[in-house]
C-alpha cells in the first residue's frame, strides 16, 4: 500500500522531519511499523565503535610518520636527549586527553568540537573546526607521501608522486566502509605497527647488548660518543618540540569518535589512562634503541631510521619486513586522518558551520560528501611530491604541528571555562584543576610562539596564519549574517 506524501507542515508527533522530507516515526499502528528505513540513508552517525576500536584508532593516528620518519629529524636536532622532548610533550597531551574525557562525562553524545562550541560559541567553533580539518588533511598528505617514499625502497625507478597517488586512492576506498568495518580494519592496521614497535624494541635491545650473534654491538658507545647525550645542548630539546608536536598530533582524535562510540562517557576515561603511557613508551623506547645502535648524526631523512638501524646491524632481510610494516603504519595514520577530517566536516555541517551537503550520509553511515571533498584534497596533495622533494617533510610537518597546538589550547580553555558551569559532578576529572590546566595552556602557548619565530618554519606558519586570518574574518561575516536572518 502506498502512503500519501506529506506536503505541509504538521504538528503530529508521529511525523518527523529528516532535513528533506517528513517521515513516519517508529510508532506502530496495529502492530505494523511505518518507519521502514531499509532503503533510506541514515540520519545520524552509527554507534558501532568499540573501546578497542577507539583506542587503536587513536594509536593509529599518533604512531605514523612522526616516529617512523620524523624521528630522524628530531634526533638530528637534539641527539639522544630528544626523548625528554617526547616525555614533556606527552605530559601536555595527558592533560589535553583528560580534559576531553572529563567533558565527555558531562556532555554525553557530543564530540570535541561541540565542547568548544559549548564554551565559546559558534564563531570560535567554526574557526577551530576548519583549522582541524586543514590539519588532518595536511597530515594525510604527509602520510601518503611517506608511504610512497617507503615504497621507493623497493621501486626506486617509480616516481614518488605516482606511488603517493596510489596510496591516496587506497585510503579513500577504505573510508567508504561502514564505521564498524572501518574500525575493525583500523584496529588490525594499528595492531600491526604496535606489534612491530614491540618487536623492534626487543630486537634492538638484543643487538645493543650483543645477544644476537653476528651483529655489530656498539653497547653504550653511541650514547657517550659523538657529543654525548645532549650534543647540541639541553636547549635543543625545546627546538625538537616543533617536530614532536606533529608526532603527537592525532591523539585527540578520540574526541571525534564520541558520536560513534557505545557508552562513550564510560569508555573514554578508561582508554585515556592507558593510552598516554603507551604513546610515550612507543616513542621514547624505539628512539633510545635507534640512538644506541647508530650515531645520532648519521641518520638521514630519506629512509626510515628503523630500516637504517637494521641495515647497519647486518639484518637486511629484517629491513625488508620492517619497510613493509612501515608502509602499513603510515597508511593507518592516513586512514585515521581521513576519518578525523570527514567526521569534523560532518559535525560542522550539522551545526551550520559548513555547507549542509557535507553532512549527507551514505547508506553505510559514512559522511560521503565530506569524504569526496577530503579525497580531492588528498589526491591533489599527493602531487606536491611531483613539484618538490627537498625539505618537503620539514615544510609539511610544521603545518599540522602548529595547528594541533591551537586545537589543544582550545580544548584546555574549553575545559577550564566549562568546569565552573557543569550541571553535575563529572565522572572523571583533570587532576590539579585549575593550575594544571593553566600551566598546560601556558606551555602550549610558548611552543606556539616558538613555531612562529622559527626561521625554518616561516613558509608553513605563514600559510597557517593566513588561513587562520581568513577563517576569523569569514566567521564574523557568516554568523553576523546568520544572526540577522534569525532575528528577521
Amino acid at each position: 500500500m502506498l502512503l500519501p506524501r506529506v506536503i505541509s507542515l504538521s504538528t503530529d508527533r508521529n511525523l518527523l522531519y529528516d532535513g528533506t522530507r517528513y517521515i513516519f516515526s517508529s510508532h506502530h499502528l496495529g502492530g505494523l511499523s511505518l518507519n521502514n528505513t531499509n532503503n533510506e540513508e541514515p540520519s545520524s552517525l552509527q554507534k558501532k565503535l568499540l573501546p578497542r576500536h577507539i583506542s587503536f584508532m587513536a594509536m593509529g593516528g599518533v604512531i605514523g610518520t612522526g616516529i617512523f620518519k620524523g624521528s630522524a629529524e628530531t634526533v638530528g636536532i637534539a641527539g639522544p636527549g630528544v626523548i625528554f622532548s617526547y616525555i614533556f610533550a606527552g605530559l601536555l597531551l595527558l592533560v589535553v586527553m583528560s580534559a576531553i574525557a572529563e567533558m565527555a562525562t558531562i556532555y554525553k553524545g557530543k564530540n570535541m568540537k561541540e565542547f568548544i562550541r559549548e564554551a565559546f560559541g559558534e564563531r570560535f567553533s567554526f574557526v577551530i573546526g576548519w583549522l582541524y580539518c586543514f590539519m588532518w588533511l595536511s597530515v594525510c598528505v604527509i602520510e601518503i607521501i611517506a608511504a610512497g617514499s617507503f615504497l621507493q625502497y623497493w621501486m626506486p625507478e617509480v616516481p614518488l608522486w605516482l606511488l603517493s597517488l596510489a596510496c591516496a586512492a587506497f585510503i579513500i576506498i577504505i573510508n567508504t566502509m561502514s564505521v564498524g568495518g572501518y574500525g575493525e580494519f583500523e584496529f588490525w592496521l594499528a595492531g600491526i605497527k604496535i606489534a612491530m614497535i614491540i618487536v623492534f624494541i626487543v630486537l634492538g635491545v638484543c643487538i645493543l647488548f650483543g645477544i644476537i650473534p653476528g651483529t655489530n654491538s656498539p653497547m653504550l658507545h653511541n650514547f657517550t660518543g659523538n657529543g654525548g647525550f645532549f650534543p647540541n645542548g639541553w636547549t635543543a630539546i625545546f627546538s625538537a618540540l616543533l617536530v614532536v608536536m606533529f608526532s603527537y598530533g592525532g591523539s585527540e582524535l578520540i574526541g571525534l569518535t564520541l558520536s560513534e562510540t557505545q557508552d562513550a562517557e564510560k569508555v573514554l576515561p578508561r582508554v585515556v589512562k592507558s593510552f598516554i603511557l603507551r604513546v610515550i613508551l612507543f616513542y621514547t623506547l624505539p628512539i633510545l634503541i635507534i640512538c644506541g645502535l647508530v650515531p645520532w648524526n648519521s641518520l638521514n631523512e630519506h629512509t626510515s631510521p628503523f630500516v637504517q638501524v637494521l641495515t647497519s646491524a647486518g639484518l637486511q632481510g629484517a629491513a625488508h619486513l620492517i619497510n613493509f610494516i612501515l608502509i602499513t603504519a603510515v597508511l593507518s595514520a592516513a586512514n585515521s586522518g581521513i576519518y578525523g577530517a570527514t567526521r569534523m566536516l560532518h559535525s560542522m555541517a550539522k551545526d551550520g558551520e559548513a555547507p549542509a551537503a557535507l553532512g549527507r550520509l551514505s547508506k553505510k553511515g559514512v559522511p560521503i560528501n565530506s569524504l569526496k571533498l577530503s579525497g580531492i584534497v588528498l589526491i591533489a596533495g599527493s602531487m606536491i611530491a611531483y613539484l618538490t622533494q627537498e625539505g618537503l617533510f620539514r615544510l609539511l610537518m610544521a603545518v599540522p604541528g602548529f595547528v594541533v597546538i591551537l586545537v589543544w589550547i582550545s580544548i584546555c580553555m574549553a575545559q577550564f571555562k566549562l568546569r565552573r558551569t557543569y550541571p553535575h559532578e563529572p565522572g572523571f576529572k583533570v587532576w590539579g584543576y585549575p593550575y594544571i590546566t593553566l600551566i598546560t595552556i601556558f606551555c602550549l602557548s610558548l611552543i606556539a610562539l616558538m613555531f612562529i619565530f622559527d626561521a625554518q618554519n616561516r613558509i608553513s606558519i605563514g600559510v597557517c596564519l593566513g588561513v587562520l586570518f581568513i577563517l576569523i574574518i569569514y566567521s564574523f561575516l557568516k554568523f553576523r549574517t546568520s544572526n540577522k536572518r534569525t532575528s528577521s
